[in-house]
C-alpha cells in the first residue's frame, strides 16, 4: 500500500471564495485573490488539497444538491483558469440548531465535528498527523483539532472575529500567507521559493 500523504483541508466560503451568506447563486462565486496560487503551491509541495464545507443551505431547503454541484463547478472552473486544482470536496448538508454555538458538535460531519476530515483521510489515504485545516471560523479550527490534524490556521478573509482567534493554532491574513507559513513549518523550501517568484 502506498504511504499516507499530508493534506490541506480547506473551508470554502470566506477561505477560497468570497463570503456570501447562504450562497445559492453560481453567478456570485468569486475567488478570493491569491487563493488559486496558494492551492497550486500546496499541490506542487505534495499536499492533497481537500475542501471541507458545511452547507446548511441544503438542510434549510434553500438549495438542492444539484444546485451545490453548480456552485462548486464554478469554483473549480475559476481555480482551473489560474492553474489550480482541488483533489476532493466533502460537504455536510445538516442544518444546525438555532443557538449558533460553533463549538458544539451537533452532527459528526458538521464542523466542528471531524467526520468529513476522517472520511477524507480514510478514502484518500491521508495522514492526519501531517495535515492542516485552514478556515475562517471557530468551527473550522475545532474540526481540525477534533480530527487530530497537525494544526488549524485561521485566515481573515471571511467571518473571523477576535473571539474566534483563541481557537486557532495560528492566524494569517490570507490563504496565500497561510500557505507560506505552513510550508515554512513543514520545510517545503522549494515550494516556498516558487511562491515568491
Amino acid at each position: 500500500m502506498s504511504p499516507k500523504r499530508p493534506a490541506i483541508f480547506l473551508d470554502r466560503d470566506g477561505t477560497i471564495i468570497r463570503q456570501v451568506h447562504h450562497l445559492c447563486d453560481p453567478e456570485l462565486v468569486e475567488l478570493i485573490p491569491g487563493t488559486a496560487q496558494a492551492i497550486k503551491a500546496f499541490s506542487e509541495a505534495g499536499y492533497v488539497c481537500v475542501v471541507i464545507t458545511n452547507q446548511s443551505v441544503i438542510g434549510r431547503g434553500k438549495l438542492t444538491d444539484e444546485g451545490l454541484v453548480e456552485i462548486n463547478q464554478r469554483m473549480h472552473e475559476q481555480l482551473a483558469a489560474d492553474g489550480a486544482k482541488l483533489d476532493g470536496l466533502y460537504y455536510c448538508p445538516f442544518a444546525p440548531a438555532k443557538n449558533g454555538d460553533r463549538t458544539a458538535v451537533e452532527h459528526p460531519d458538521r464542523k466542528p465535528g471531524p467526520g468529513m476530515l476522517l472520511r477524507a483521510a480514510e478514502e484518500m489515504n491521508l495522514d492526519l498527523s501531517r495535515s492542516w485545516m485552514i478556515g475562517d471560523m471557530t468551527s473550522d479550527m475545532l474540526a481540525g483539532r477534533n480530527a487530530k490534524c497537525k494544526g488549524s490556521v485561521m485566515v481573515l478573509t471571511g467571518n473571523a472575529t477576535e473571539k474566534d482567534f483563541v481557537h486557532a493554532d495560528h492566524i494569517e491574513p490570507t490563504l496565500g500567507a497561510a500557505a507560506q507559513w505552513i510550508m515554512q513549518q513543514d520545510g517545503c523550501l522549494t515550494a516556498l521559493e516558487g511562491m515568491k517568484r
